[in-house]
């Protein structure tokens, strides 16, 4: 898979203040999500990316384009969507957008179009006729991922883009970043402190702590337990049934409720677990591989941060 992004013995520092310290990655196309604590390094990591700032020490590319050169141009190829509110107040929805597409030189009569085309797929109505600054936190939010969209990127960097939205507003936004990467081949950086969003939409996972990369992955090989392990659910007594796997001899090593964990492979106890199964009051409802939880690796990537910096 081609790398969008490529990252070599990058580091920042702000003073004494090392922001990023010596980053090593490729970053391929798709879905990426962007994790970390408040002050683990994503702000700056975004702020190198779009030429913002000059990194102290390494190189890189993307899409590309080497890091510090031709900052204009790359930009032209990058949409970015900020946490913070970008708007000139005294403008209205689709004003915004019409100057927006002008400043990336398309005409006057194209730009007016492509804006409503963009606002329409962000599910900005009527409210696209009325000020900015009249504009609720949900609606902010819809115009701030349109003006990212309305030159055509090909990569978009999203800043904590469900913040703000109610349940249903918030699956709206992350089926739009699904419909980007599949449908267009958009590459999208999505940065959240919202683990769910990233479990949704995510193809690929980096987590930053103490400005060092802690897991950098796809989803599933990040989520890969190191020996291998599955989980059996029942919908009865949990208890009973993990005393008839042990005294079947089947190593189980976990059990949470109604799931327990084994040490295995399913094909490997499977006559055993419908054994146990066919003891009276007892039900199997599933099998499956076990995985760890994109929770548990933030907090370990955090703790490891913590340490690193004592």
């Amino acid at each position: 898979m081609t790398a969008m992004i490529q990252l070599r013995s990058l580091s920042m520092n702000y003073g004494n203040f090392c922001a990023l310290n010596d980053i090593n990655l490729d970053i391929p196309s798709g879905v990426t999500g962007l994790l970390g604590p408040n002050g683990a390094g994503k702000s700056t990591l975004i702020k190198v990316l779009l030429g913002l700032i000059r990194v102290s020490s390494g190189n890189g590319k993307i899409l590309g384009h080497p890091l510090g050169s031709m900052a204009k141009e790359l930009r032209m190829q990058i949409g970015y969507m900020p946490e913070d509110d970008c708007f000139i107040h005294g403008l209205t929805g689709i004003e915004s957008m019409q100057m927006a597409a002008r400043l990336t030189s398309m005409g006057r009569i194209e730009s007016l179009r492509r804006g409503h085309e963009i606002l329409d797929f962000c599910g900005v109505r009527q409210e696209r006729y009325r000020p900015v600054q009249t504009y609720s936190t949900g609606m902010r939010q819809k115009l701030r991922f349109a003006l990212a969209l309305v030159h055509d990127p090909k990569l978009l960097i999203l800043d904590e883009p469900t913040t703000g939205l109610d349940p249903e507003e918030r699956e709206a936004m992350l089926n739009r970043v699904r419909v980007l990467s599949h449908d267009f081949s958009i590459s999208v950086l999505l940065c959240t402190h919202i683990l769910p969003d990233v479990q949704a939409v995510c193809e690929h996972v980096l987590i930053l702590s103490a400005g060092r990369v802690r897991i950098h992955g796809s989803m599933e090989d990040v989520c890969r337990v190191p020996s291998p392990q599955f989980q059996v659910h029942v919908a009865t007594d949990g208890v009973g049934f993990e005393r008839s796997l042990t005294e079947l001899q089947v190593p189980v090593t976990g059990r949470k409720d109604n799931v327990l964990t084994i040490s295995g492979f399913p094909a490997e106890y499977g006559d055993q677990i419908w054994q146990a199964a066919n003891t009276p009051g007892q039900f199997v409802r599933s099998i499956t591989p076990s995985a760890n939880s994109l929770e548990k690796l933030f907090l370990e990537a955090v703790r490891e941060g913590q340490h690193g910096n004592s």
